[in-house]
C-alpha cells in the first residue's frame, strides 16, 4: 500500500474504505462478510475508513469490528455530522455523542460537516456555535481533524473552502465529473492551500466500471491490461492533489484488486498514451449526451442565477446513464437545495450566455428542454417540500 500525508504529516492509505455500501443480509448488514473484507483491507495496509451518521448500520458495524478485533488504534475513522438535520447546539452534542457510542471509541480522526451544497449551511452551523464547538473537541482530543464533504457547484465550493481553516475536504470527482461540482478547479484550489482532498464516487457509482461495449473494446485494444475500474483509479492517483480515493468495497475480490492498483500508483505515473485512453473512453461514454457542454463556464455567471453547466451536466447524465430517477434526485440535491437554487426555469432569455459559449450551444433552447426532463411536475412539488424542510 502507498500512503499520502494529511495536513499534519500523518500517513493515510491512498485507498480508503467507503463504508456506505457494506453487503446486506436480510434487513441489516452481513456482519461476518463485512468483517472479513475490512480485516483483509487492514492486513494489506488500508487505514482510512469512511462512514456517516446516516449510513444505515454502518457506524455500528465498523465500531464493532474494530472493537472485537482490538484494532481501533491501527486505523483512521472518518465520520460525519448530518448538518442538514441540525437545528440547535444541543443537537450537535447529541449527534456526536451517539456517533462515538456507535463507533465504540472516544475520538474521531477525521470529522466532516456532511453534504454541504451552499454557504448558508455553514452560516447556520455558525449560528449554533460550531466554531467554538470544534475548538473544544479538538482541545479535548475527541476530534483530530475537521473537514467537510461537498455537493454543489465550483464557485460555492471555493467560498466554503476559504471560509474556515479546514484540515481536509471531500469531493465527488472522477474523469466523467472532471468539470462538475467542485471539479478540477476545486481540487487545485485545495491543493494550493495545502488541504488534503478525499475523493468519493471515483467510479461514478459503477458507471465507469460498466462501460459501453465500444469503450470496453478501446480499453482491451490499448494493450495496457487495465480493467475499467483500474483506469478510473489510476487517473485519480495520478494527480498529486488527490490524497485518498474512497471505494465502497463489498467483496474480497474487489478489496484485493483495488489494493493491487493502490500499491504501485504514484502521481505522474500515467503516460500520455494512458491519458489519451481516458479521454477516448470518456468521449465514447458521452456519445449519448444531449448537449455538447464541456463545463468551461464561460457562460457564467448567469444574471438570473441559473446553474447552466450544472443543468447540462445532469441532463446529459440522464441519457448517458439511463437512470432518470437517480439523476433527477442528484440534480435536486446538488442544484435545487442551495439557498439560491440554479434552476433552468429562472432563465429570462437574455442570451448573454450564448455570446460567450465556445461550443455555440443554443443555451436558452436547451435549458428549456433540460428543465422539462429534470423537473417534471411531481419532482417540482417534491422539491418545494424538500426546500422547506432543509431551510428550517
Amino acid at each position: 500500500m502507498l500512503y499520502r500525508n494529511d495536513r499534519y504529516g500523518n500517513e493515510i492509505s491512498q485507498l480508503g474504505y467507503g463504508c456506505m455500501r457494506f453487503s446486506r443480509k436480510g434487513a441489516g448488514i452481513d456482519y461476518e462478510k463485512t468483517e472479513k473484507e475490512i480485516l483483509l483491507a487492514m492486513e494489506n495496509g488500508v487505514n482510512y475508513f469512511d462512514t456517516a451518521y446516516l449510513y444505515p448500520g454502518s457506524e455500528e458495524t465498523l465500531g464493532r469490528i474494530l472493537d472485537e478485533n482490538h484494532c481501533r488504534d491501527k486505523v483512521k475513522i472518518a465520520t460525519k455530522l448530518p448538518q442538514y438535520m441540525i437545528r440547535s447546539a444541543k443537537a450537535i452534542d447529541k449527534t456526536f455523542a451517539e456517533e462515538l457510542s456507535r463507533l465504540r471509541t472516544d475520538y474521531v480522526d477525521y470529522y466532516l460537516m456532511h453534504m454541504f451544497t451552499d454557504y448558508s449551511e455553514w452560516e447556520k452551523l455558525q449560528s449554533f456555535g460550531i466554531k467554538q464547538w470544534i475548538a473544544e473537541r479538538k482541545a479535548d482530543g475527541s476530534i483530530r481533524n475537521i473537514g467537510f464533504s461537498y455537493h454543489g457547484d465550483t464557485d460555492m465550493f471555493l467560498r466554503i473552502l476559504n471560509a474556515y481553516d479546514w484540515d481536509f475536504c471531500q469531493i465527488q470527482y472522477n474523469y466523467l465529473d472532471e468539470n462538475s461540482q467542485a471539479g478540477r478547479r476545486g481540487l487545485k484550489a485545495a491543493e494550493e492551500k495545502g488541504i488534503p482532498v478525499i475523493i468519493m464516487e471515483p467510479l461514478r457509482g459503477g458507471k465507469l466500471v460498466n462501460l459501453p461495449e465500444k469503450a470496453k473494446k478501446a480499453l482491451a485494444d490499448s494493450g495496457t491490461g487495465y480493467s475499467p475500474a483500474e483506469l478510473g483509479l489510476r487517473w485519480l492517483w495520478n494527480q498529486p492533489g488527490v490524497t485518498v480515493v474512497l471505494s465502497g468495497m463489498n467483496s474480497e475480490e474487489m478489496v484485493r484488486e483495488n489494493i493491487r492498483v493502490a500499491s504501485d500508483m504514484k502521481p505522474g505515473m500515467m503516460s500520455e498514451d494512458d491519458l489519451k485512453l481516458v479521454r477516448q473512453v470518456r468521449d465514447i461514454i458521452r456519445e449519448k449526451e444531449k448537449v455538447g457542454c464541456t463545463g468551461c463556464r464561460y457562460c457564467m455567471p448567469c444574471p438570473r442565477g441559473v446553474d447552466i453547466p450544472g443543468t447540462f451536466h445532469y441532463y446529459n447524465l440522464m441519457y448517458i446513464e439511463g437512470k432518470k430517477t437517480a439523476v433527477r434526485m442528484e440534480y435536486a440535491r446538488n442544484v435545487g437545495l442551495q439557498k439560491e437554487p440554479g434552476f433552468a426555469s429562472q432563465c429570462i432569455g437574455c442570451g448573454k450566455c450564448e455570446q460567450h459559449c465556445p461550443q455555440h450551444i443554443r443555451i436558452r433552447e436547451m435549458l428549456r428542454k433540460a428543465d422539462k426532463d429534470l423537473r417534471p411536475l411531481p419532482y417540482k412539488a417534491g422539491l418545494a417540500v424538500a426546500r422547506k424542510f432543509f431551510s428550517r
